[in-house]
């Protein structure tokens, strides 16, 4: 097929500082630091497919070894990998809007997201945000998009992929800066500029965490969890939103991703958010199947977690250790649920001796009423 080319063009990459661009002919990499991969995997990928490199063989080896470093940080626990949100308008605009922490993760999902993240100073922030924005610049981007870098324990950070759409955990970066980053989304594509003095002015405020709720089971590999929900009761109140995609009656599937919600909480600080985290968790019942939530509930139990030391194999680790075992009293014969089946067997009864009766002077219960039993009911302990 023609000449071997020298070097692909223009391949981005992304140590700390500076930006790195390898420009057309560029044989080699300036000043090789440790980086994920991507480079070799994508000559890997052009090898296979016309059936030559587009790297000289020094090239390649740097990258490889460098590879091979952050793998082997990685996997001993020595790195976190932190997302930046960036807005970018069709003016040439783009802004950071801080960082998500995602370090527990399982089958390489994240699990539990937060911002801002306990492993972030205000230097590294700052650092991070410019190379993000650097980043998209430099490809022209338009959009929301997220960055990703991975933090080793040294401090430095280090370019992983650009995710070109709006993530699972956006709710974070929402509660902590007021923006609602889909409207956003829909204002630049109507062409509208950023505020010129968006970042400058842009002040997170407090901390959110998200978890997934997943329809699987933490203790069994995380063994999907089919079936229908019988019982779907989220939790209310300041400071909490559900991004919920399932209803009570529906049919979770083995044909799908397990994902049910995701449950997001905000305070003025981590231990006040991890405090409402702990209670909305308390809140929340969804029967039928079995769900991740008791091991949300051991994490917020964890003094690594709860003191905010995160890195990428924690939870792996932890649970190969057998230290995050469910609370007691999460199996389903509890005396909660036979609570609900009490109260639920008097309801049907009550009901069925009102139908079968004349309705009594001055009709049935009055909404008022019926209010401050469901009130009362919320405020019950099933755990």
């Amino acid at each position: 097929m023609g000449a071997r080319l020298e070097c692909p063009e223009r391949l981005l990459l992304l140590k700390a500082e500076p930006l790195f661009l390898v420009d057309d002919h560029e044989a080699k990499v300036v000043e090789p630091h440790p980086l994920r991969g991507e480079l070799v995997s994508a000559d890997d990928d052009i090898n296979g497919t016309v059936g030559q490199s587009v790297l000289d063989g020094s090239c390649r080896g740097t990258v490889r070894q460098a590879r091979e470093r952050l793998h082997r940080d990685a996997k001993a626990g020595e790195a976190a990998p932190e997302r930046l949100q960036v807005l970018a308008d069709e003016h040439g605009r783009v802004v950071s809007l801080g960082e998500r922490e995602c370090s527990l993760q399982r089958r390489h999902q994240k699990v539990v997201e937060e911002a801002p993240s306990p492993v972030v100073d205000a230097d590294l922030r700052r650092r991070m945000g410019e190379a993000a924005v650097r980043a998209a610049s430099a490809v022209g981007y338009v959009n929301a998009g997220t960055v990703e870098f991975l933090v080793d324990k040294s401090g430095e950070f280090y370019f992983l992929e650009m995710n070109t759409r709006l993530q699972v955990e956006h709710p974070v970066t929402e509660l902590v800066t007021g923006l609602d980053l889909v409207a956003w989304q829909l204002r630049i594509a109507r062409g509208e500029p950023l505020p010129e003095q968006l970042e400058k002015e842009l002040q997170p405020r407090g901390h959110a965490v998200e978890v997934r709720l997943y329809a699987e089971d933490p203790y069994q590999r995380f063994v999907p969890s089919p079936g229908v929900i019988e019982l779907l009761r989220l939790p209310e109140g300041p400071g909490v939103r559900n991004d919920c995609g399932v209803y009570e009656g529906s049919e979770v599937t083995i044909h799908y991703d397990p994902l049910l919600a995701k449950l997001i909480v905000w305070a003025e600080d981590r231990p006040r958010a991890l405090t409402r985290l702990r209670r909305a968790l308390a809140e929340t019942r969804i029967e039928g199947i079995r769900t991740n939530i008791p091991l949300f509930q051991a994490l917020l139990e964890d003094p690594d977690f709860l003191a905010g030391r995160l890195d990428i194999a924690m939870l792996d680790r932890r649970l190969e250790a057998g230290e995050l075992q469910p609370p007691e009293g999460t199996d389903l014969d509890t005396e909660g649920d036979l609570a609900i089946l009490a109260a639920a067997l008097v309801h049907y009864e009550r009901a069925h001796r009102q139908s079968a009766s004349p309705a009594p002077r001055g009709g049935l219960r009055s909404r008022w009423s019926q209010a401050g039993r469901r009130e009362g009911l919320r405020r019950v302990s099933w755990s």
